[in-house]
């Protein structure tokens, strides 16, 4: 486990962009309370110099040759070294931030921190705290607040898509070998879920969130 009892933080800079990471390391060199102990221009190699040098925080980028960030979070966490893993990258998309938490890093920055911002963030990551840039702490924000997307059962999307052929009940029914009381159930159900009142828009709303599987063919009954 790292030491962050010390007066002095120990870090290592994991970016393929030279000219980025000479950067990174310059100003950090500035800063009386970290030491810059090393530096790798790709995935795999800064996973080495993790277990190497067992430092306090791993500065990491994303897109790199080798081994790409996310893979080499995760095995320097899985490395047992207690190295705090802090991704310092230009992407914020949400597959990006998802697949880095997941992995194990324990903050995400953008490249357009600010110095006091990112020694800030270092301090916080060597004591185990989460950080994240505000543009992404806003987009992980926006996504819980989205409301949960609307699962259908394979028969209700079946009965569904029935109905967008322009099948009646009874109709429905024979085709899919089950009652016209159940079919009448599962609409029901379908309803309810899709917020919706009638065949149409469930037929509508179930398009346009993508809970077909296939386009439904002639006129609506």
């Amino acid at each position: 486990m790292a030491d962050v009892t010390r007066d002095r933080l120990r870090i290592i800079v994991v970016d393929d962009h030279t000219v980025m990471r000479a950067g990174v390391v310059a100003l950090l060199a500035a800063e009386p309370a970290i030491d810059v102990v090393g530096e790798a221009g790709d995935g795999r190699a800064g996973v080495e110099l993790a277990q190497r040098l067992r430092p306090d925080v791993a500065l990491v980028d994303l897109r790199m040759p080798v081994l790409d960030g996310v893979a080499a979070t995760a095995e320097i966490i899985a490395g047992g070294t207690g190295t705090r893993v802090l991704i310092l990258t230009t992407y914020d998309t949400d597959a990006e931030i998802e697949r880095a938490v997941e992995a194990g890093a324990i903050g995400y920055l953008l490249k357009d921190t600010t110095r006091d911002q990112l020694v800030d963030a270092i301090r916080s990551a060597a004591r185990g705290q989460t950080v994240l840039a505000p543009r992404v702490a806003e987009r992980l924000v926006a996504r819980m607040r989205r409301p949960a997307p609307v699962a259908l059962t394979a028969r209700e999307v079946d009965v569904l898509n029935a109905v967008a052929d322009g099948l009646s009940n009874a109709d429905i029914g024979r085709r899919l070998v089950i009652g016209e009381a159940t079919v009448k159930t599962h609409l029901l159900r379908v309803f309810a879920k899709l917020d919706v009142s009638d065949r149409t828009h469930a037929v509508v709303v179930a398009l346009e969130r993508g809970l077909l599987t296939r386009p439904g063919q002639g006129p609506l009954s």
